[in-house]
């Protein structure tokens, strides 16, 4: 009997192993099933993030790309104007420089301190209305028109870096 009951344990044990086996089988079946869902699910979340950060990439390109045209589009009107404006002086200097145009200041009739002995009234065959006038040295002239022409350079360039500055700092809506 003692035969027997080898034969039966040993039957049972290569059972029980089986068994066992089969269990780890299953279950290692069962793990990797959940495991390759869980690398798909990843997956796919990894390509929607990857989709996600191309748009916003593409997104924050077309931002770039329209702040880029707006400010050459400003900085040709600003060119522009600096421009017309450096020509203008230049007409403005020639002009002075040939005495087809003189520059005069009115001058004040109630200061008796001047020591100014220009007449007070216009003559009869003067284009002039008003009181009574000057005309400047075209040295004088020359320099002034100079400090006007460095004045509109500043001013032209001071509106240049203010629209620069409009569009960097302007939130897109």
């Amino acid at each position: 009997m003692s035969g027997r009951l080898i034969g039966i344990a040993a039957l049972l044990a290569i059972v029980a192993g089986g068994a066992a086996a089969l269990a780890w089988q299953l279950q290692d079946w069962r793990y990797g099933r959940q495991l390759a869902e869980q690398a798909r699910i990843q997956g796919e979340t990894l390509n929607q993030l990857t989709l996600a950060a191309a748009a916003q990439q593409r997104a924050e390109q077309d931002k770039r790309l329209a702040l880029e045209q707006r400010l050459a589009a400003s900085d040709q009107t600003h060119y522009e104007a600096l421009t017309n404006a450096q020509k203008d002086q230049a007409r403005l200097r020639d002009r002075l420089a040939t005495s087809d145009l003189r520059l005069s200041v009115l001058i004040d009739a109630a200061d008796s301190d001047g020591g100014c002995a220009v007449p007070t009234a216009t003559g009869a065959g003067g284009v002039v209305h008003g009181g009574a006038r000057a005309r400047l040295d075209p040295a004088h002239a020359q320099r002034i028109i100079g400090i006007t022409d460095d004045g509109d350079q500043g001013l032209i360039a001071l509106a240049a870096c203010q629209a620069y500055v409009r569009e960097v700092t302007r939130k897109e809506g």
